[in-house]
């Protein structure tokens, strides 16, 4: 009896060893915050890793290449995503997020909550409606067990607005728009829908990087005089390029240093050399998508740095 207590107290700090040289390496670890636009073609996904490895996926792009981006960026057995925000349900940003809740486990689903007559639509609301319930299989039991803590045997489906802020691991996000509720909205076409994408902007320390989706310049307006804080160092430039977005007005308020542009190959002229005349007038790195791959770009809470 008592050789068996001793092999247990062995076996106990043995692994209390491990677990604490774990803990020194991942505290020893450079504190940052790392933020990837994914190249998925003419759409948007990005993938924002925080300091503990907590992940953020803002859009999915046109398609399931969002699959492949993602598998290169996180740890195969890694199957959840903490966070999943769907701008607005255009094909070009909702399409690569409805493979995405299918092959992941998302802790949480953010959206505006409005609808198109759609096929993606529909699907989507399928989705959901599957997502938020208790997985039925033995696995999915068997991993939630571990997991229990936080409930993490289904995802949590909220439709935000204006004012909702969400602590995640040093990190902070705030959604700007839509100004109020609109859950349960129906849309009926591509303009309406780009006027519904919900901004949000991500601070870690004295950084800041801002996600717009494909809002025109009228919401660009909008957000100017709401008061809102829209200084940023990162904009992510909306609508790929658009003419009718990224006015003179909104880059002097959000003043970035870098523009991302995420764009692939079109028929609408994205960006439009307006745009980019612009960007350049004001002084902004440009970073595109089409030309240049993925963007990496990493903080420390205090600098921003690109890592290609």
């Amino acid at each position: 009896m008592k050789i068996r207590n001793y092999v247990f107290i062995i076996g106990f700090l043995a692994v209390m060893n491990v677990f604490c040289w774990h803990e020194v390496f991942v505290l020893s670890e450079p504190r940052l915050l790392k933020v990837d636009f994914f190249d998925v073609g003419q759409g948007d996904a990005a993938f924002i890793e925080t300091p503990n490895h907590r992940q953020i996926l803002i859009d999915g792009g046109p398609d399931s290449v969002v699959l492949e981006k993602l598998a290169n960026k996180m740890p195969f057995w890694d199957k959840t995503i903490d966070i999943v925000i769907l701008s607005h349900p255009e094909k070009d940003h909702m399409t690569g997020i409805l493979e995405v809740l299918q092959r992941y486990k998302v802790d949480y689903f953010l959206w505006s909550g409005v609808f198109k007559d759609n096929a993606e639509s529909k699907k989507l609301a399928m989705i959901l409606d599957q997502v938020q319930r208790p997985r039925s299989n033995f696995w999915a039991h068997f991993a939630a067990f571990f997991a229990a803590a936080k409930n993490a045997a289904y995802t949590k489906v909220s439709a935000v607005s204006a004012g909702e802020k969400i602590k995640i691991d040093g990190a902070e996000i705030d959604i700007l728009f839509p100004f109020e509720n609109i859950g349960g909205k129906q849309l009926k076409d591509s303009a309406s829908a780009n006027d519904t994408c919900i901004v949000d902007k991500i601070t870690y320390g004295k950084n800041s990087f801002l996600f717009i989706g494909d809002i025109s310049s009228t919401i660009e307006k909008q957000l100017v005089n709401s008061g809102e804080n829209i200084l940023a160092n990162v904009l992510k430039v909306a609508h790929h390029g658009s003419k009718y977005s990224t006015s003179d007005l909104f880059l002097e308020n959000v003043r970035p240093e870098i523009a991302v542009i995420s764009v692939g190959k079109n028929s609408y002229g994205h960006p439009t050399p307006e745009v980019l005349q612009k960007l350049e007038n004001f002084g902004i790195q440009i970073k595109r998508t089409d030309t240049e791959g993925d963007v990496e770009i990493v903080s420390d809470g205090q600098n921003i740095k690109l890592n290609n």
